[in-house]
């Protein structure tokens, strides 16, 4: 099976790759990335480690063309993807159509990161709304839960699945398709340690975040990160709600968990994933957020916000 995508120049194209094996996997990405190669079109592969190791070695000599990314480590958190991965290459290449193959669902993902992978996948649609790209996902049909498969089919307008390309009859609005995955959160456990947050609490956050992250055995870089992103997240509570907020911070087995609740709402689908322009002021707190984290969630409604950051001892 090989694959091509015929597109105008100033056209975006989101397929899905589905594949059942490592031949298949490669008979759906070397050619790919070759083609774009051959159209002198900048290409770039990120992809969890193993398929990485795999690519690279099909492609031999002409590995050293492409920009490789260890997916797993590039989008650790879904929320990231776009704004770091995706929008950084094209914008490298500003002015030529560039060609991507991007694997932010494996098997390795869990349930409580497969809301934001869902997400990131619809809303790739919209970042890249009349952007010259081409941006090649593939999903693992032997390992990925059934489900999982199913949403591709929403977020994803061409399929490419048996050899076989089409249209997906189920792909629906972007914006829709990621609101349906904007879900409420558990509350905190009873032993979290909770603060208010106002405008005279917030040196105590740091503290204690940096406590608490410290004890569990963060590396002093990871504390620092957590601490920031917490920060500027009660910053921006305290600085557009009234009545303030809650954090919450508690651990379990592998994380240190934030969660932050307050008044707000966020409207912007796109919030935290879109870069924001250097003469813009503000608007940088949740993709700061975002790049700091090993996964953000976000429930948000009209007069409530809840936004969790997960950080992996």
């Amino acid at each position: 099976m090989s694959i091509s995508v015929a597109t105008r120049s100033d056209s975006f194209a989101h397929p899905a790759l589905f594949y059942a094996d490592q031949d298949e996997y490669l008979a759906g990405t070397v050619p790919f990335i070759r083609a774009g190669l051959t159209a002198d079109e900048p290409v770039m592969v990120a992809v969890p480690g193993d398929n990485l190791d795999h690519i690279r070695t099909a492609l031999g000599a002409d590995a050293g063309r492409v920009q490789l990314h260890d997916m797993s480590v590039a989008g650790r958190n879904p929320g990231r993807i776009i704004p770091g991965v995706l929008l950084a290459f094209a914008a490298a290449h500003a002015g030529r159509r560039v060609r991507i193959i991007g694997e932010p669902i494996w098997a390795g993902r869990t349930a409580t990161e497969y809301p934001a992978c869902a997400q990131h996948e619809a809303l790739i649609n919209a970042a890249f709304v009349g952007r010259p790209a081409t941006i090649l996902c593939p999903y693992d049909t032997s390992r990925l839960d059934r489900r999982w498969l199913d949403d591709a089919h929403r977020t994803h307008p061409t399929l490419h699945l048996d050899g076989v390309v089409r249209e997906s009859p189920h792909y629906t609005d972007p914006v829709a398709v990621a609101a349906g995955f904007n879900l409420p959160l558990q509350d905190p456990p009873a032993q979290a340690t909770t603060i208010t947050i106002d405008l005279h609490a917030l040196s105590l956050i740091r503290r204690v975040v940096t406590a608490e992250a410290t004890a569990a055995g963060l590396s002093p870089d990871r504390v620092s990160d957590l601490t920031l992103a917490v920060s500027e997240l009660a910053a921006n509570t305290v600085r557009h709600t009234a009545a303030g907020g809650t954090l919450a911070v508690w651990t379990d087995d592998t994380r240190v968990i934030c969660q932050l609740t307050d008044t707000g709402h966020i409207t912007n689908p796109l919030a935290g994933r879109i870069p924001v322009p250097p003469q813009q002021t503000g608007s940088r707190g949740l993709l700061l957020v975002n790049q700091l984290c090993d996964l953000v969630r976000v429930h948000t409604v009209p007069g409530a916000t809840t936004i969790r950051l997960h950080m992996h001892r």
